[in-house]
Order: C-alpha cells, then sequence, then structure tokens
C-alpha cells in the first residue's frame, strides 16, 4: 500500500483534504510539544481558519521535544497525516496540512531559534504536559536549582521548553522581531500567567545584563494569554492506523483517532496577528477562568479518578471502567457534590448538560483511552484537579468524600505497584523516584498516607494537616487495600 503525502495526496477524497494545497502554505506558527493532542486539536482548527479566511500564513512548525519518533513518522508523508473522528454514531475522517515541518529541539536547537525569532511567526503554542514546565506543582512557581534549568541558562544548546522558548525570544530581540504571543494550551490553572511567571524566573537565571534586557523586552513585546483545549485523544494504536489505512486506501503511520467534541477558549490577549480561529469554532473571550476551572475539575478531575480506581479494578480503558457497577454514579457524585459548589460557571452556560456529555464522552467504547495513560504524572496532575476544589469544600465546612477517595486511589496506585489482581501498574511520574522513595518500606494505611500527604512538591501545608482530609484519605486508602477499587465505589456510590 501506497503512503500518505503530497504525491498520493489526490486520491484522497476531495472533502476529506485541506481546504488549501499544503505546499502554498508559509510558516506562521512554532508549536512546542507536537503530539496527537496538538495535531487533533489546535492544528485542525487552524486548517479550518485558514480555509475560511483564505490566508495561508500560518501554516505550523511542530517541535517534538523528548524523541525524533513524531518526526520521523511525519517527514515521509510531507507532514501530512489524517485525523479519524469516531463514535458509535458515526466515524469520519480528515487529512491535516497545517504542520510544514518538524524539528527535534534537541538536534535542531539552531533551526528553532531561527523559527521563533523569524518575523513571519507571530505565535508560539504548546502542549509539553505540566511536567514540561520544570515546575513544583503544588505553587506553580519555577523548580529551584533544577540542573537541567541551569545547564541551559549556562549556554548549552537548550533542552529544557522553557530554555528554548527564553533563548528563541532572546534572539528574536537581537534581531529586532516584531511583538510575539506565547499561547499555553496545556491543562494548568490560569496558564497562560503561569507561563509568563515562569518564563520570567528562567529569565532569571541568566546572567544580569542579558537578563534584565530580555526581561524588559519581554514585557513590552510578548503576550501570554490564557486558554482552554478540550478534547479526548488516546494515544495512537496500530488498530488506529489500520482503521486510517482502510478509510483512505493508503498507509499513515501518523494516524490519530479522536472524539467529536472539541472546545478551544482563548483569552482575547494577542501581541500581533494571529489565524482567525473564531471562525473555525473557537470562543474568544475576556476572561478564561469559569471555563477552566469547569473543565479542570469536572472533566480532567473526574478522568484522574477515573484512570486511578479504574486502572486498580482492573479495568484497561476508561470507557469499561466508567461501564463497571457503581463508577458512573461514583463519578456523578464527584462532579455534583466536590466539583459544581466550587464552580461559577458563565451565564447562561448549560452545566447540566456539560456533565451529561462529559459520562457520554467518557464512555465512547470506539476511544480506547488506556487508565494508565490518564494515570501518569499524577503528582503534576492533582493539585489542580482534585487537591484545590477539595480545599475548597473544606473551607466551605464540607469533606470531599468523592475526592477524597481518588486522592486515596492515586496514593494506593503509587504505592501498591499492582492492581487489586495483581497485576502490574506502571508508575510514569517526573517524581517517581521520590514517590518510590516515600513509601518504601511501608505497609500500613496511615503509613503510606503520612508519608505521602508528607511531599510538599504535592499537598501543600494546609490540606496535608486537616484533620478531616487525613483522615478521611487514610480510611479510604485502608479500604482500597483491604476490599479493592471495586467494591470502594460501590459503597461510596451506595451511600
Amino acid at each position: 500500500m501506497e503512503r500518505l503525502s503530497l504525491q498520493t495526496l489526490d486520491r484522497v477524497p476531495e472533502g476529506w483534504r485541506p481546504p488549501y494545497d499544503p505546499r502554498e502554505l508559509s510558516t506562521g506558527i512554532v508549536h512546542l510539544g507536537i503530539g496527537a493532542f496538538h495535531r487533533a486539536h489546535q492544528a485542525l482548527y487552524t486548517q479550518l481558519a485558514m480555509g475560511k479566511a483564505g490566508v495561508g500564513s500560518w501554516g505550523i512548525c511542530g517541535v517534538t521535544e523528548r524523541s525524533p519518533a513524531v518526526a520521523e513518522v511525519l517527514a515521509p508523508q510531507d507532514c501530512l497525516y489524517s485525523v479519524v473522528v469516531s463514535s458509535p454514531a458515526a466515524t469520519s475522517l480528515q487529512v491535516a496540512g497545517a504542520v510544514r515541518e518538524v524539528l527535534f529541539a534537541r538536534q535542531q536547537a539552531g533551526l528553532l531559534a531561527e523559527r521563533l525569532s523569524s518575523p513571519a511567526t507571530g505565535v508560539v503554542t504548546l502542549t509539553v504536559t505540566e511536567k514540561g514546565y520544570r515546575m513544583e506543582p503544588a505553587t506553580g512557581e519555577l523548580r529551584s536549582n533544577d540542573p537541567e534549568l541551569e545547564a541551559d541558562a549556562a549556554g548549552r544548546a537548550p533542552e529544557t521548553v522553557l530554555g528554548q522558548l527564553a533563548g528563541g525570544l532572546e534572539a528574536r530581540m537581537r534581531a529586532g522581531g516584531p511583538p510575539i504571543t506565547v499561547l499555553c494550551c496545556d491543562n494548568m490553572p490560569a496558564n497562560g500567567e503561569r507561563l509568563r511567571r515562569l518564563v520570567k524566573a528562567y529569565c532569571r537565571l541568566l546572567p544580569p545584563g542579558r537578563a534584565d534586557r530580555l526581561l524588559a523586552w519581554c514585557e513590552e513585546n510578548v503576550s501570554f494569554p490564557s486558554s482552554v483545549v478540550d478534547r479526548i485523544v488516546p494515544a495512537p494504536t496500530d488498530a488506529d492506523r489500520a482503521k486510517a489505512a482502510e478509510l483512505l486506501g493508503l498507509e499513515d503511520q501518523a494516524a490519530i483517532v479522536t472524539e467529536p467534541f472539541s472546545q478551544w477558549v482563548l483569552e482575547d490577549r494577542f501581541a500581533g496577528p494571529r489565524p482567525a480561529w473564531e471562525e473555525a469554532g473557537a470562543q474568544l473571550v475576556a476572561d478564561v477562568a469559569p471555563y477552566e476551572t469547569m473543565k479542570l475539575r469536572l472533566l480532567n478531575g473526574s478522568h484522574s479518578a477515573l484512570a486511578y480506581l479504574g486502572a486498580l479494578a482492573g479495568h484497561d480503558l476508561i470507557a469499561d471502567a466508567i461501564g463497571a457497577p457503581g463508577f458512573e454514579s461514583y463519578v456523578r457524585g464527584l462532579m455534583d457534590l466536590d466539583m459544581t459548589p466550587t464552580l461559577s460557571p458563565p451565564a447562561g452556560f448549560d452545566l447540566a448538560g456539560y456533565k451529561d456529555a462529559l459520562l457520554e464522552r467518557f464512555a465512547n467504547p470506539v476511544l480506547r483511552h488506556k487508565t494508565t495513560q490518564v494515570a501518569m504524572d499524577g503528582s503534576q496532575k492533582l493539585p489542580y484537579r482534585l487537591l484545590a476544589p477539595a480545599r475548597e469544600r473544606l473551607a466551605a465546612g464540607a469533606v470531599p468524600r468523592h475526592a477524597c477517595l481518588a486522592v486515596a486511589a492515586w496514593m494506593r496506585y503509587v504505592s501498591a505497584g499492582e492492581n487489586d489482581k495483581g497485576e502490574p501498574l506502571p508508575l510514569e511520574d517526573p517524581l517517581a523516584g521520590r514517590l518510590r522513595a516515600a513509601v518504601s518500606g511501608l505497609s500500613t494505611a496511615p503509613q503510606v498516607a503520612g508519608a505521602l500527604l508528607g511531599l510538599r512538591e504535592v499537598f501543600p501545608a494546609e490540606l496535608a494537616e486537616d484533620p478531616r482530609f487525613r483522615q478521611v484519605v487514610t480510611e479510604d486508602l485502608a479500604t482500597l487495600a483491604r476490599h479493592g477499587a471495586s467494591a470502594a465505589v460501590a459503597a461510596l456510590a451506595a451511600g
């Protein structure tokens, strides 16, 4: 079977092709962290925006951070790939052509700085996950004494995202380049402002003269709007690639599968030109905070809870977990009792409908979203998704029982290393060493809970020392160890 590429694009049905000739695009966006999510979300919004506006100046230079794998898959296909949108009701396909170049940052640092400093580049977007920012998850501040950040600031070819970004901005400043927008698309509260503070903190690691000049230039020429992104995009599998090949009649090693739902909310604060993303369905608003809090707590918080409890119960997929006895009732309780009282939805927003839609999205059997994939990097995710709303409920005098069970499930996942069937569970987390060391040799629930609650990188002292939170989490951890996740969920769901 021939491979998808510019040479074979004319064999793709016209309605599935990009709404322009990809050869005619020029690059206007640099994207750091070009994984499956970006390719199924922001890249498609950009493609549709260019098609509707008839503007071809927003092609994307994608940057892969940890390995050259994405670049190696996309390069033979001229950076074309297919997105299969699938639900039990229907399946559709779109070939994406907005990405025109992919760089591997660690081997092409000079070319990346060139792209970032180019006057044609108007927007830098990022999806590098929470751990990519090298910050303390409990505080959102730059990790102190990080040797990788220090090495970048000392002058090596930058290997951290902050080093790459600051280096590119400095090159742009020296070249007299125009203002630029840096748009964070990762799941963090106030992600734009947080990234601005992290870049500023990194710049202070540079020699004083350079730091002062770059900080002053950024203050005048760089904007950091916040955004909210929402679409479930599992890691692509061989089955996904086979499905795309069946539909296309062409081999596509970069194919991805996603759900029909997609949302992008953008703070309307750009330093210069940008794609007409609103023409593609994005929402431009003055304040993204209400949307952000809803998404982080209702979708991401529920997703994490499902991941840890589902993985412990032996469920491979999120759809399997939500379909197991008691799990949907548990998630409904988590959203209604522990999350909803902490929210302030925008006027007219259908919150009940949003929660119903989330349950339906979790249950989509076509999306083979692994519980262990969602469970990755828990130390970075819990503070925003579960711990922040738990603190607010405790401050209001209520004990967030469903959130406590989710936190206990994370502790069990970390400390047991296996599910309730005795099968191993992977611990993929930037703090994996710290987590393993903290629970090493401990066996009882009070010991394990006490050790993990003592990690200030994850748990703020105010929450960790709250006797109500500490007691319920410890009791839930003991229940999980004695009776398993399925029984714990069923008991709480039954009230």
